[in-house]
């Protein structure tokens, strides 16, 4: 038996989302997965994902695990794969590792990125991949915000409604807002993250941009540990899962290099 490790992309845009649904909810990353790695090694194959994502939401470095008795190549792995799976999902890597390595198990930490396009007007080109925010926005005054959400707090305000039941106690270690002309990128790298937790921060940072809250009132907004007190969630195509940090050396080089920690 193998143990064998995946890096997978995806454009969420078309699927139902990382998990597995039943057959009238849609194609979703694991069902695709599970039913290529199925006909390459010629046996039923589970896997196992460091994250999950929602429907629309995208993945630049999803991370699943599986174990097979079959004998192809690790290295044929990804090439082997886009002839079972649809094109908005790669596999972009595949290494043999210990049989006990769990990926759930190793996480120091997660990256996502939040993307928005900022202009009247909005661009048809990458639309699939941003939030369309027409009003302009305070760049300075998000980045205020993103500070005070920065350290180990209670985020059951940035809890999605009708979440599964977790604990609301999360450490954000970094928040990057930067804009390049129209594009504006929240980067967000914590511990761990509760459902549609990035999302609410993405548009409650937006909510103070376009001044219709203000940064001093972050705290209260936590405090009450009440997801009615902040606005809408950010919609889904703008999110992308950038990466899940395996050594504590690879979490602090990102740290250091794009959050200045």
């Amino acid at each position: 038996m193998r143990n064998i490790r995946l890096i997978v992309a995806y454009d969420g845009t078309d699927l139902a989302g990382y998990q597995k649904q039943p057959d009238d909810k849609g194609l979703t990353v694991q069902g695709c997965l599970e039913y290529g790695l199925s006909r390459i090694c010629n046996e039923p194959i589970q896997i196992y994902g460091a994250s999950r994502t929602d429907a629309g939401v995208h993945a630049k470095f999803q991370v699943c695990t599986f174990r097979t008795s079959g004998s192809i190549p690790v290295e044929n792995i990804p090439r082997a794969m886009i002839a079972h799976i649809p094109e908005d999902i790669v596999v972009t890597a595949a290494e043999e590792i210990p049989i006990d390595w769990k990926p759930r198990w190793n996480i120091y930490g997660k990256e996502y990125a939040y993307t928005i396009y900022n202009r009247e007007i909005g661009n048809p080109l990458t639309k699939r991949f941003h939030w369309h925010v027409k009003k302009p926005l305070d760049i300075e005054l998000m980045r205020q915000a993103g500070a005070e959400l920065v350290g180990t707090h209670d985020f059951t305000t940035l809890q999605g409604t009708n979440s599964t039941p977790a604990n609301p106690v999360k450490t954000i270690l970094g928040i990057a807002v930067e804009a390049d002309g129209p594009n504006v990128t929240i980067s967000v790298v914590g511990d761990g993250f509760l459902y549609h937790m990035v999302r609410n921060i993405a548009g409650l940072l937006v909510d103070i941009g376009q001044g219709r809250r203000k940064v001093e009132d972050i705290r209260g907004y936590l405090e009450a540990r009440d997801r009615r007190v902040i606005g809408k969630t950010a919609p889904p195509q703008g999110l992308c899962l950038e990466e899940i940090f395996f050594t504590e050396a690879r979490l602090q080089e990102v740290l250091e290099n794009k959050y200045s920690i």
